[in-house]
């Protein structure tokens, strides 16, 4: 294709304004590179309205875009037993895609180096320069962008090849009820009070925004994702018998697919051209997700790009991966019960310490300590069979960061 070629090179062409995308380009942006970002046009390339969840002490960068925070968290057991603690000073986060999207924006205009362009991109390849981005425009014109960099954030068409491949998949309700049901300060990471499936696990998840008004879930980690009509069954059967929320209405609905696993996602495609996202493997492999691994890789992008390194520092680290992968493979083949394995783990761990160790941000030691207190004898065994399984390719499940 052929068409308009920008005149400047920028240092960095983004393409994809979802998390990934847009936390990049502020961080590089405050570095004083030039920097284009390129997101899809209005219409079935744009994705709908979406939450991401993290925890983080103090305030963050984002601090602006977030629209519900919780300081105490809670897990149930499938008896009902309750695990709640504060995990100070790190809170748990909500930031919905709108919001956050405005907030980065804002910034952007406000740089003289930073634009942002609506149009669809085709292809991305190497160039002398650098690289080029070839896309069209909303008008139908072709466009070329050129950039000394550039890092692509769109899903990936298949995932690597990989030992362990499960899905985290969900549908939620934005819901308010008639009465006062929840509360406000409590947010509940998992409830296993839910019937389980015959592969993997299933769990409630509940984000009081007030007494009245919440984010509702039905999440299960298994191989294959279910129709809508029997996800709004599990969340009728949660809502009303094990929640007992009475009546309510539903504001609003949210549904996605999360892969995990051990596969190993190539963080670069081309000599200038990098992945980064969930596309470069930010999602972390156990818990499905994302927002802070992305947010900790821009800033380390950004450090790296003014210190001249050449490639792009990874979102996980080796031991990290490496502990994911057994536990994946643990939960797949059945050795480990998924709903009791987490109960005791938070029940055991300190869930500061477990946040932290969850985020990639514990030590050796610490590590140590956690491991002896899941089921010791399936873990190791995973851990000394995984060496000898072979890497597989599977079919394109689809991507939709949490």
């Amino acid at each position: 294709m052929t068409g308009r070629v920008r005149g400047r090179v920028d240092d960095a062409v983004i393409v994809g304004g979802g998390a990934a995308g847009l936390c990049l380009a502020h961080w590089l942006t405050r570095t004083g590179l030039a920097v284009t970002l390129v997101e899809a046009p209005d219409g079935p390339l744009r994705p709908a309205e979406r939450t991401w969840c993290y925890w983080e002490a103090g305030d963050g960068e984002f601090e602006d875009a977030i629209v519900a925070s919780w300081q105490r968290l809670r897990v149930r057991g499938p008896d009902g037993s309750v695990i709640e603690s504060a995990p100070a000073p790190l809170r748990y986060r909500m930031v919905r895609s709108g919001p956050f999207e405005r907030l980065v924006h804002a910034r952007l205009e406000a740089s003289p180096a930073a634009r942002v362009l609506r149009a669809t991109a085709h292809e991305v390849r190497d160039a002398p320069y650098g690289a080029d981005v070839r896309c069209t425009t909303t008008d139908g014109q072709p466009l070329t962008l050129r950039g000394s960099r550039v890092f692509d954030s769109r899903p990936v068409r298949d995932t690597p090849p990989h030992r362990t491949l499960l899905l985290q998949h969900f549908r939620g309700w934005f819901v308010r009820t008639a009465v006062p049901r929840f509360e406000p300060g409590v947010a509940d990471l998992m409830d296993f009070r839910v019937p389980q499936p015959d592969h993997g696990l299933a769990f409630g998840y509940v984000l009081p925004l007030a007494p009245d008004r919440a984010l509702v879930e039905y999440t299960e980690f298994s191989r294959a994702p279910l129709t809508t009509p029997a996800y709004e069954a599990a969340l009728r059967q949660y809502t009303a018998d094990v929640l007992r929320l009475g009546r309510f209405g539903v504001e609003s609905a949210e549904q996605g697919v999360i892969p995990m696993t051990d596969a190993r996602f190539p963080r670069r495609s081309g000599r200038a051209v990098f992945r980064v996202g969930a596309a470069g493997g930010a999602t972390r492999p156990a818990t499905g997700y994302t927002f802070a691994a992305v947010q900790r890789q821009s800033r380390a992008i950004a450090t790296a790009l003014r210190a001249g390194a050449a490639d792009v520092p990874p979102p996980h680290g080796r031991r990290a991966l490496a502990m994911d992968a057994v536990l994946l493979r643990a939960l797949d083949t059945g050795r480990v019960d998924g709903p009791r394995f987490f109960t005791d783990l938070f029940r055991r761990v300190p869930m500061e310490r477990l946040l932290r160790f969850l985020d990639g941000g514990s030590t050796p030691w610490e590590e140590f300590g956690i491991g002896l207190r899941t089921p010791v004898g399936p873990m190791l065994r995973t851990a000394a069979e995984l060496p000898f399984l072979a890497r597989r390719t599977p079919g394109r499940p689809q991507e939709s960061p949490r």
